[in-house]
């Protein structure tokens, strides 16, 4: 899958995600990078940045936190277009989900591990 349409991908989710949540989203941006970090090849997202719920009033004057979703790694485990449009929607979730300050453990008791 080319990048172009794997970042359509990305814009889909993202838009299917309710206008009322996206509003209460503050200083974030999302990016789509081909491989993840050395460190964790098979990581499919990543939040990085103060979540909302630990922003307190000094706050201010601070680079965007970032929502990443790794291309490769998603294609690697996903058989079909079908699979990689499900596969971004969920990894879209979990990581807007760490922004509003959820944890992993959190996401996995509500099915979005």
């Amino acid at each position: 899958m080319s990048r172009e349409r794997f970042e359509e991908l990305v814009g889909d989710a993202l838009d299917a995600v309710p206008a009322e949540l996206l509003k209460l989203m503050s200083n974030v941006v999302v990016l789509v990078e081909d491989s993840a970090p050395p460190e964790d090849p098979e990581l499919l997202g990543l939040y990085e940045g103060h979540a909302l719920t630990e922003r307190g009033w000094d706050y201010s004057g601070v680079l965007p936190d970032t929502i990443t979703i790794y291309r490769l790694p998603t294609l690697a485990i996903c058989e079909s277009e079908e699979d990689v449009v499900e596969e971004v929607s969920i990894t879209v979730v979990h990581e807007i989900a760490h922004h509003f300050g959820i944890d992993d453990e959190h996401l996995h008791e509500l099915g979005w591990g």
